[in-house]
């Protein structure tokens, strides 16, 4: 396959792999062979104990693999809907 003027080769273009998969690029279907990496995506805290402990649970999926998110960010997503309903609810003064 002929190259434009000024392009270089396909194994010469950063951020690609070669070709043929080249060693330590994970095949379709494949985690990369020492597991799941962490994002690191750091959670501030909001000062509402239930939200700050929804949000802290998005770190659980630091250590699962991607098939495993879903479950999580379902479960987060669950949290932060009931603790946004509940600022609806009338509040009754406690006797």
């Amino acid at each position: 396959m002929a190259r434009g003027p000024g392009l270089p080769e396909a194994d010469e273009r950063p951020g690609l792999p070669a070709p043929d998969g080249g060693p330590g690029v994970p095949g379709p279907g494949e985690e990369p062979e020492d597991g799941p990496c962490p994002l690191g995506v750091g959670v501030r805290p909001t000062g509402n104990g239930s939200v700050d402990a929804r949000l802290k649970r998005l770190e659980d999926a630091d250590h699962l693999a991607v098939s495993g998110h879903l479950e999580v960010y379902e479960d987060v997503h669950d949290g932060l809907r009931e603790s946004l309903a509940a600022l609806d609810r009338p509040h009754t003064p406690r006797s």
